[in-house]
Formats: structure tokens, C-alpha cells, sequence
């Protein structure tokens, strides 16, 4: 059968548009790699980061964690986010046992330069966690030099 599908005939020139872009979309579908591989871009977790004048803020979507399976960690500037999560299930029915584990591991780093480790505050809530990291007082570290 799937030598009954042609092979990409997908373009790469800007003016490809239209049905020719479904069919080639169709043609990546059927020609591609099956079962999907992993891709490693889709397996972390979606965050932003919000530089405000004393402060970053930093949101991770975590849906379904819970704050025992977070850890966050702040060493020389680099944000540290990982998530470990565990799973275990088990349905007896009759003479059947059937079991399923689960284990993943995702983390993010993030540098600020200028992050503060003291007073950091971190708080998960449906499925969002927000971690507002306060920014180091800029001191003027300029010296003036003498021209000779």
C-alpha cells in the first residue's frame, strides 16, 4: 500500500501553496517514520519568564505534578527546574493482573545573570508553577582611570 503513495512532492519554493501544500502534508504524513519517534523539544515542559524592574517571574506549566515531584535549585546565576514523576498502577480483574509503571524525568535551566538567592518564593497552583526570583541592587562598579 505504500508504494501506492507518492513520494513528497513537496516543494520548497515560496510560491507552493494551496492544495498542493495539503497534499504534500498528506505525503509527509503517510511517508514518514511510524510509530512516531520522540521528539525531544515536545518532552519538556512550556515556561515563560517576565523581567520586571526589581524581580523575574518565571511560570512553568506542570499540569497533574505535585510540589513533592518539583525540585528547584539557584547556583551561580542558573535557575535550575526539574520534575521527577513516578507511576504506578495495578488492576486485578479476575485471574488477570495488569500493571503499568510510569517514569519521567524533565528539567529546564534557565540563567539570570543577576539573580538574588535570598528570598525567592515559589508556588504551584492548577497546574502552574511561579517562581518570582528578586534581582541583585546594581552597584555602580566603574573606576575611574587617570590619563597620565
Amino acid at each position: 500500500m505504500a508504494g501506492l503513495i507518492p513520494f513528497n512532492r513537496k516543494h520548497n519554493d515560496l510560491l507552493n501553496v494551496g492544495f498542493n501544500d495539503f497534499s504534500s502534508m498528506l505525503d509527509d504524513f503517510f511517508t514518514g517514520n511510524w510509530p512516531v519517534r520522540r521528539n525531544l523539544a515536545g518532552d519538556t515542559f512550556k515556561i515563560d519568564i517576565q523581567d520586571s524592574e526589581k524581580t523575574y517571574i518565571v511560570e512553568a506549566e506542570l499540569p497533574g505534578v505535585k510540589k513533592e515531584d518539583i525540585n528547584i535549585t539557584l547556583n551561580e546565576g542558573k535557575l535550575n527546574l526539574s520534575v521527577k514523576k513516578e507511576e504506578f498502577s495495578e488492576n486485578k480483574a479476575k485471574n488477570y493482573i495488569h500493571r503499568e509503571r510510569m517514569y519521567a524525568q524533565m528539567a529546564r535551566t534557565i540563567f539570570l545573570a543577576d539573580a538574588d538567592d535570598k528570598s525567592i518564593k515559589a508556588k504551584l497552583e492548577e497546574g502552574v508553577l511561579t517562581i518570582t526570583v528578586p534581582k541583585k541592587e546594581k552597584t555602580d562598579q566603574s573606576k575611574h582611570i587617570q590619563i597620565e
